[in-house]
């Protein structure tokens, strides 16, 4: 496949059939002032960013797009990858594209001053960029503390009140991996096992979809990712979500102890990068200060950079103090919480 002078949008669907060998593979051109983009974040997400890395360095960006599929893409199609960066979210996505072999390690002394340590791969394999907290969304109506553990979801109060996505998507699954790290694996099964029984219902729909349903007064609290609230507020085609958002308030739980667990969006710099030095350039750039404030600022997320400052409407949930453990080690304990979560029939939902 060869790149155009303006960027591609592909369906999974035809990440899937590129794979398949429908769509054929042609060798990578390299071109001296452009670098090629697989994103998992939808294009309009990143385009911000993208012009003014374009504007400050004339180096111009291709981008493909899907849901998933391609890191896989990128393992198909192997020397012959245009790919010079990838682009995705969450620490399991992210090592799992290190894990199929598609990405190349990246000592660079500006990407290291700008990444802290515990938000990048110890390999120089993955670099996180922008952070989205796990939190409780609480009734506003129906819950009246203003703090919380993720400890506390155990504790019976919640018997019948809690609403989650299963247990087995990334999101929970990194959440539950901080919980192994901190606690260890038999006492996070205990926990788990308490949790699964207080749920409202069995797991089921994204992060807004439990908001929904605190606001349908079938639950009073839920986990989700802090970027939701963003979503939901300014949703001008689904109108109602900015009534879903109106009921609920957001606590960052273990925010006077350990902190709030954190997850990632992140990049890494292909194998066979083509326009490997273009693509050191854009990975530095998307380090600093000035790109993470817009990227974090699109998404309703939080930089990574310590001076870089987040938008108005994310400092107007609260502060947020995020757990310091390392991402590695999320990324370590990844696989016992999903056994866990099948060990304890966490998706099958509370016990009768």
């Amino acid at each position: 496949m060869v790149f155009t002078k303006r960027s591609v949008r592909l369906s999974a669907a035809a990440a899937a059939a590129t794979i398949a060998g429908v769509v054929g593979l042609t060798p990578a051109v390299s071109a001296a002032e452009e670098v090629n983009i697989y994103s998992y974040r939808q294009p309009e997400l990143i385009k911000p960013l993208l012009d003014a890395f374009t504007q400050e360095t004339g180096i111009k960006t291709n981008v493909v797009f899907a849901s998933k599929g391609l890191a896989e893409r990128m393992k198909a199609e192997g020397e012959n990858s245009p790919a010079d960066l990838l682009m995705t979210v969450d620490i399991g996505r992210l090592q799992g594209a290190k894990d199929l072999g598609v990405t190349q390690p990246v000592d660079n002394d500006t990407i290291n001053a700008n990444i802290p340590e515990n938000l990048r791969d110890p390999e120089g394999h993955w670099f996180g960029l922008t952070t989205r907290a796990r939190v409780i969304y609480a009734s506003k109506d129906r819950v009246d503390q203003d703090s919380i553990t993720y400890e506390e979801l155990a504790d019976e109060k919640w018997k019948g009140r809690i609403c989650t996505r299963s247990g087995q998507h990334v999101y929970s699954i990194g959440l539950f991996a901080s919980m192994v790290a901190h606690h260890g694996e038999e006492e996070t099964e205990q926990w788990l096992t308490a949790v699964r029984d207080n749920l409202a219902r069995k797991p089921t729909g994204n992060d807004r979809a439990q908001v929904k349903s605190i606001y349908a007064g079938e639950c009073d609290i839920s986990l989700g990712n802090t970027y939701y609230m963003g979503k939901m507020q300014t949703n001008e085609k689904d109108p109602e979500q900015k009534e879903w958002a109106e009921s609920v308030r957001i606590l960052f739980p273990n925010s006077d102890d350990r902190g709030t667990h954190v997850n990632i969006s992140g990049m890494v710099l292909a194998k066979h990068a083509p326009n490997h030095d273009n693509a050191l350039k854009l990975m530095e750039f998307l380090s600093s200060g000035e790109a993470q404030e817009i990227y974090a600022a699109k998404n309703f997320e939080y930089p990574v950079l310590e001076t870089a400052e987040a938008s108005e409407r994310v400092k107007g949930w609260g502060d947020l103090n995020p757990d310091p453990i390392s991402l590695d080690v999320i990324a370590k304990n990844r696989k016992i919480a999903s056994e866990l979560v099948d060990r304890v029939a966490f998706d099958d939902g509370p016990a009768s």
